[in-house]
Formats: structure tokens, C-alpha cells, sequence
């Protein structure tokens, strides 16, 4: 409305000034729009609500705000992340807090360590389960559980499960299950490493644990050739 009465209105120059002018306006716009839009299909889509614990690609913390145009997430680190809404829309979205919420469940956290073939495994899970009990915020019911995930060219993966009611508290329930694991593990004589070994066998003792070794096993000797191959 305001355009006729400006100078210069209808010169070339003006025409080309106003249309840039209105092509900056409707890009800006549109990414305004998508980000309003992707605000109204979140709501709906129950993704998450406030104060759930999420996870947003890289971005892992409870939901502050959901506003029209941006999510705002605070991290465990006191960081608060603006998000846009259409990012969120279009990346990947973990709410660990869905599950207790919602129906009174529990979040499973999980967390592997490698210990090689001469430690037996039965003693190994007693351990790990002894060390999720001692972990607090972990739940006896569900009982943790471990799972023998890979058995590898050195060594075992042991997975260990635990359930626990209080997602946003992850980190420090992480940090104090692994603290356990390793105390467990030292008073148990159990090293926690993954052993490598040479083809070299003569000498060594068998990595059969001692339960499976027949009484009264001995390593094997060197077996040592003079220069015309006799033993």
C-alpha cells in the first residue's frame, strides 16, 4: 500500500529492490512455516512431553519447552539446546522416559565388558548381577539378567541388563555401575582385560577353565629339536 507513494516507485530499480525484498521474505517464511508446522504434528504425535528424557540425534536431555517453533532440551550438563522443530521432526527421537510414564514400566540399561575364554562364564554372570544389585536406582524385580552377546576370536562379551525406574538419573546410574563392576570383578580374582595369544602353545596352560581340566593337568613342555630333528 505504502509503495506508490515511494520515490522512484515503478523504475526499474525499484522493481528490482522490491522483489529481492519479497524473495527474502518468503524464504525466511517458509523455513518459519515448516518449523510451526512440525510444532502442530509433535503435539499430536506424542513424541515426548515436558520433563521426559530424550534423546535428539547427538542431543540427550529433559524437555523444558515445547514451543510452536522450538524445543528447548536441558542436558545433564546444564546445557539448555534450542532445537527447530522441523529438526526434530526430521531426526531421530529416544524418549527413555516413554516406557515408565506411561505404563509403569522400566527403562533397560545395558553395558558390555570383554573377559577371555579361561574365566567361567557362570561365575562371570553371578558377578555382574551381583554388581547391578549393588547399583543404586536398579530395580531386583525385573532381576538383571546377562547375555553372552559374541564370542570372539580372544575373548567373551558379556552384556549386562539392569532395569531401572529413573531415566533422567542414566549417567550417574552408568558411572556407579561400573564402578561395581570393577569392584566386583577385583573381589572375585577376576581381571577385567581382553587377553590376546600367540600360536605358540607349547608351555602354556590350557585357557579351559580349571572345572573342565582333568585332575592332575600340567601345562605341556617346550618341545626342543637337536639339528637332526630328534626330539
Amino acid at each position: 500500500m505504502a509503495g506508490p507513494y515511494m520515490p522512484g516507485f515503478g523504475s526499474p530499480a525499484f522493481q528490482g529492490i522490491s522483489l529481492f525484498i519479497g524473495a527474502l521474505v518468503t524464504l525466511g517464511s517458509s523455513s518459519a512455516v515448516s518449523n510451526a508446522l512440525a510444532g502442530l504434528i509433535l503435539i499430536y504425535t506424542r513424541a515426548f512431553q515436558i520433563g521426559d528424557f530424550i534423546r535428539i540425534d547427538e542431543n540427550v536431555g529433559s524437555v523444558q519447552d515445547k514451543s510452536l517453533f522450538v524445543t528447548r532440551v536441558l542436558t545433564p550438563k546444564q546445557e539448555t539446546i534450542t532445537i527447530p522443530n522441523a529438526s526434530v521432526l526430521n531426526g531421530n527421537v529416544i524418549n527413555y522416559s516413554a516406557i515408565c510414564r506411561e505404563s509403569n514400566g522400566h527403562l533397560l540399561l545395558y553395558t558390555t565388558i570383554t573377559l577371555g575364554y579361561d574365566v567361567p562364564w557362570r561365575r562371570v554372570h553371578e558377578v555382574l548381577i551381583d554388581a547391578a544389585k549393588a547399583t543404586n536406582h536398579i530395580e531386583t524385580t525385573p532381576e538383571p539378567f546377562v547375555l553372552q552377546t559374541a564370542l570372539n576370536d580372544f575373548n567373551v562379551s558379556y552384556q549386562l541388563n539392569a532395569y531401572t525406574p529413573m531415566p533422567e538419573k542414566m549417567s550417574r546410574i552408568y558411572s556407579e555401575l561400573h564402578q561395581n563392576i570393577q569392584d566386583k570383578c577385583n573381589a572375585a580374582d577376576i581381571e577385567i582385560l581382553s587377553p590376546h595369544f600367540s600360536a605358540l602353545r607349547d608351555g602354556n596352560h590350557s585357557t579351559i577353565p580349571a572345572n573342565y581340566l582333568p585332575e592332575g593337568y600340567t601345562p605341556p613342555g617346550f618341545v626342543v629339536q637337536n639339528p637332526h630333528h630328534q626330539a
